[in-house]
């Protein structure tokens, strides 16, 4: 048989390729992860992330993004995102397709649990608000648009018959905010994080603050959603903090795509539990956490890799 040499040479680049693509490891893979705000725990907790994950999986590369709670259910549900940090009320709310959220998510899966968040509404000590009826005409700061802790003071108003029409807001970064409540143009801060928060801290050092009791609050919020539960501020976590308080609380955790392949979710979701220390290092509320609370149930259906690290690990996973 005779080849033309134009044939040749294609034959030849078609087999260069073929071999090019042979050679790339089946594993190799560009993944985005979604983080969080300037100043929260979700940036250098994603680095560790990303360090792990990379360790576990021959070839993949993580590039770690800017991001906040909603924003990256939203990202990994458009394809923007493969990997992010979620707090499950916003999760489930886009499940649901509720505000603020215009269509149900149809993309994003469950892969871990990790810890346990705390909202916290912190007031000057001289301002004289002992409620957040009390806020009302006040200034109010508060994470950008798109922040789980955004929502949940806008929702906290709402169950308190107020808008951010009724208060002097401001949507800014944490270290924004305590700028503003150490200047006097705020006198309340409302975020959603770990404790204890640095920001908080960094305030609490500044300035005698309170950090106000929502016990009364929590059946109002559950009405709006209920993935909210009442988690408590032990004393002593900020400085003349002398009473335990109680928070609005909800649950961080780790989304992915679902089209994401259930070989490389089942290694992160492996490498995860198996540097807990490392985690708890950035997080201390990480601190003992097991398989079993990862899978801990939160009303966001599995990744099929998350899954089956868990089913091997003797832990039956809800479906949903």
């Amino acid at each position: 048989m005779k080849y033309s040499h134009s044939k040749f040479v294609l034959n030849l680049g078609l087999a260069a390729g073929l071999a090019v693509a042979v050679a790339q490891p089946a594993a190799a893979a560009d993944i985005k992860l979604m983080t969080g705000p300037q100043g929260g725990v979700w940036v250098p907790l994603g680095g560790q992330l990303k360090d792990m994950w990379e360790k576990a999986v021959p070839g993949l590369n993580v590039q770690s993004l800017p991001g906040a709670g909603i924003a990256n259910v939203r990202g990994v549900d458009e394809g923007k995102a493969d990997v992010g940090f979620g707090n499950s009320i916003s999760t489930v709310d886009g499940l649901k397709g509720n505000a603020p959220f215009t269509k149900p998510t149809s993309n994003v899966c469950n892969v871990a649990t990790l810890y346990p968040q705390y909202y916290q509404l912190v007031v000057s000590a001289d301002s004289g608000v002992k409620s957040v009826k009390d806020l009302k005409g006040k200034g109010v700061t508060t994470q950008q648009r798109g922040n789980t802790g955004e929502l949940i003071t806008g929702q906290l108003l709402k169950v308190n018959g107020m808008s951010y029409n009724d208060v002097k807001m401001s949507f800014v970064s944490y270290t924004d905010s305590v700028t503003q409540m150490q200047d006097g143009h705020a006198v309340a801060f409302g975020l959603g994080t770990t404790i204890p928060s640095g920001a908080v801290m960094d305030l609490a050092a500044a300035r005698p603050v309170t950090i106000l009791d929502l016990a009364d609050q929590l059946d109002a919020m559950r009405k709006l959603n209920p993935g909210y539960t009442l988690v408590s501020i032990p004393k002593g976590t900020y400085p003349k903090q002398d009473n335990d308080v109680k928070v609005i609380g909800y649950a961080t955790h780790i989304v992915a795509s679902c089209k994401l392949p259930a070989d490389t979710v089942y290694a992160m979701t492996k490498a995860m539990a198996q540097n807990v220390a490392s985690m708890a290092a950035v997080n201390k509320s990480m601190s003992g956490l097991t398989p079993k609370g990862m899978a801990e149930d939160i009303g966001v259906p599995f990744h099929p890799g998350a899954a089956k690290f868990y089913k091997e690990a003797g832990i039956t996973v809800a479906s949903h």
